[in-house]
């Protein structure tokens, strides 16, 4: 498997040796010498070290980071982003139900019940997220990836991101990195199939690599019943030896029952009742292009994105939203590097338009119609990171963004009733980052860093039932301390941070007509520690660990005083034993949730803790055939892992979801 990275690129062999250098696990088997020829000015490297150069790149960040591979999940049955994201140190992921699952990164977004907020979350470098900043993780699917990156709060930059959160890219496989032909086959609990084919090829300058993947589930509860179609490809050319374009094709065809939420009572006696009256649902339907075009320039390398996203969404909730959109964005980033000094500078702008519209629910079908807007977003910013190194273990880093965003609501049907109201607001903030990396031995590294952070309110915080209100945008300075590397059987990645929030967004359920209603809170602290451990026994043992500390609360707040934050728990830690032998691999896992979060502002009612018992393990039948299983919550636990916040939950109060019932699964992966 091969891909090319071009001479100059700031991810470049130089990298690679920083990441080996450095002790950082990357765990990437030795290529070949065949696999590593010199074509001109073209080095080729294995798929291997094109995740080890996406380390090495994180290696240079004075934060959080982390790069997960396909190799890390490719033994869980993957129906979301939290089996993709479960091992990653600071990311908080809690399933919903099917598909649904709660992301989160110090806190980003924790009120949101719904859809997503706070992060960046990018397919191979072009933002997601809509134009309003919005989105539906649903449109990346996970069993797709070659690797993903996350960086996490300011650390993420070099993405154009700026959120308290961070981003997550998720990075595809290509012709020259995927050749041949593989596929895989899924079956288990509750009726579920998935399967997945794809194909990579490289001719000369040309390669191509495309994937189609299905899927069905009846779920674990009443009327949670799923069912996708997807096909993601992509097709490179090298222009000239510095130049390659390449051209992203994604396709999603997503229907999902939605069960609601349920009592506390329900969720720990009754997890697999449903709440759905109105047959409520989440169809999507999208078509997303795009295209990437690298250029190298001399010492520098130079990245420019555009793409368009068009987007239904047919949702019976409280009332059918009936929304069409369609959304455009251009990207750009240039990476230069002379001797003690190196520089990012990029720039990002995206737009957007909305036919949103609303019916009567009638059964999950559409009756009268109550609402219609016309609803346009926009989002830029331009940023610069600059880094200088001082001595051969000292790197001083400082940079900073600067976005503007606008979002206008022209709304022509209230409650049935013809209006013209026009809603506006517009947005802009500058947030400064500054950092130092110090690598205490040539295998351990200490980082620092204080930045600030901005996030501007979508039209769901908006326009919240019809017309505009004052949702300002939230702010915040992180400052975070921590250390990377690897000392004997240990390898590790820990952060300390905490974050200053003015007017952190933060939603509660009104009641059941009114999805929820957003404020801005006056000042609130978010706290943590965000930790990775791995042990390496010996070559056929080891234990890979992550724990998730989060203090987030009100700071004197007039009404909370200094409550706790409701929906995160302030402990959560999970687990991996491994053992290989031969050809099987069996793999014991655990996750653990202290006593649970609050699920109100008043800090009356709590949930309890639980612990999930699971285990995968995988058998290589044939050099080219490997066998799986993923058995889930074997003591069948049943506990509320997700919360819809309130006011003041009472136990009518319906915003618990129960944790995953237990569940086996199983399948075949081969390569041809």
């Amino acid at each position: 498997m091969k891909t090319r990275i071009k001479l100059g690129s700031a991810v470049s062999l130089t990298a690679l040796s920083l990441a080996f250098g450095a002790g950082l696990p990357v765990f990437a088997d030795e290529a070949p010498a065949e696999d590593a020829t010199r074509i001109e000015e073209t080095i080729i490297v294995t798929s291997d070290e094109r995740a080890a150069a996406a380390r090495a790149q994180a290696a240079r960040t004075p934060g959080g980071t982390d790069v997960i591979t396909h190799e890390d999940y490719a033994d869980r049955f993957l129906v979301s982003m939290r089996d993709t994201l479960a091992f990653s140190p600071g990311v908080y992921t809690q399933p919903r139900y099917g598909q649904e699952v709660r992301i989160s990164i110090r806190g980003s977004g924790i009120s949101r019940s719904f859809h997503m907020r706070g992060l960046t979350l990018l397919q191979d470098g072009a933002p997601i997220n809509l134009a309003d900043d919005n989105g539906d993780f649903q449109e990346l699917e996970p069993i797709f990836f070659d690797h993903l990156e996350v960086y996490r709060g300011a650390n993420a930059l070099r993405f154009g991101s700026g959120t308290l959160g961070g981003a997550v890219n998720g990075v595809t496989p290509t012709g020259e990195t995927a050749p041949g032909v593989y596929v895989r086959a899924d079956v288990g609990s509750f009726e579920t199939w998935r399967g997945l084919v794809s194909a990579g090829m490289a001719r000369g300058k040309l390669d191509a690599w495309g994937a189609v993947s299905a899927d069905t589930s009846n779920g674990d509860r009443n009327h949670v019943r799923r069912d996708s179609v997807r096909f993601h490809g992509n097709v490179g050319y090298d222009l000239t030896d510095s130049v390659e374009t390449r051209f992203y094709l994604s396709l999603n065809n997503i229907d999902q029952e939605l069960p609601g939420a349920l009592t506390l009572s329900d969720a720990l006696n009754n997890p697999e009742k449903g709440n759905f009256v109105g047959d409520q649902a989440r169809d999507i339907k999208s078509v997303r292009m795009q295209n990437q075009t690298r250029l190298a320039l001399g010492e520098g390398d130079l990245a420019i994105g555009v793409w368009v996203n068009d987007k239904e969404l047919f949702h019976p909730i409280f009332q059918v939203l009936d929304y069409s959109s369609l959304d455009k964005g251009v990207w750009t980033r240039y990476d230069w590097e002379s001797g003690p000094v190196a520089l990012t500078v990029g720039a990002e702008a995206r737009e957007g338009e909305t036919d949103a519209k609303r019916f009567v629910n009638v059964n999950g079908a559409s009756g009268a119609q109550t609402f219609q807007a016309d609803q346009e977003a926009w989002t830029a910013n331009v940023y610069a990171e600059g880094r200088y190194t001082v001595t051969p273990d000292l790197t001083l880093i400082a940079g900073a963004i600067y976005a503007e965003g606008g979002r206008e609501q022209q709304l022509k049907l209230n409650n049935g009733v013809a209006t013209d109201v026009l809603g506006t607001a517009d947005f802009s903030e500058f947030s400064p980052k500054f950092g130092a990396l110090y690598d205490l031995t040539p295998d351990i590294q200490l980082y620092a860093n204080y930045s600030r952070s901005a996030e501007f309110p979508g039209f769901s915080e908006l326009a919240q039932v019809a017309n505009f209100v004052p949702v300002d945008a939230q702010t915040a300075w992180t400052a975070e301390i921590g250390t990377r590397g690897r000392a004997g059987i240990a390898s590790w990645d820990v952060s300390l941070y905490s974050a200053d929030i003015d007017g952190e967004m933060l939603q509660f359920t009104v009641n059941p007509d009114i999805p929820a209603s957003t404020f801005n809170a006056g000042k609130t602290l978010h706290r943590g520690i965000e930790a990775g451990l791995e042990l390496e026994f010996t070559d056929w043992l080891s234990l890979r660990q992550v724990y998730q500390y989060s203090d987030f609360r009100f700071d004197g707040d007039a009404q909370y005083g200094d409550n706790t934050l409701p929906v995160v728990p302030e402990h959560v830690y999970r687990a991996e034993l491994r053992f290989t032998q031969d050809r099987f691999t069996v793999a014991p896992n655990l996750e653990w949730v202290s006593e649970g979060a609050w699920a109100d502002y008043t800090n009356t009612t709590r949930t309890d803790g639980y612990t999930l018992l699971g285990v995968t393990g995988s058998y290589k039948a044939t050099d080219k055939i490997d066998l799986f299983l993923d058995a889930r919550n074997l003591a069948d636990e049943k506990a509320a892992g997700d919360i819809s916040a309130a006011i003041t939950a009472t136990s009518a109060s319906a915003i618990y979801y129960p944790v995953e019932r237990r569940a086996v699964f199983g399948g075949i992966r081969a390569r041809f």
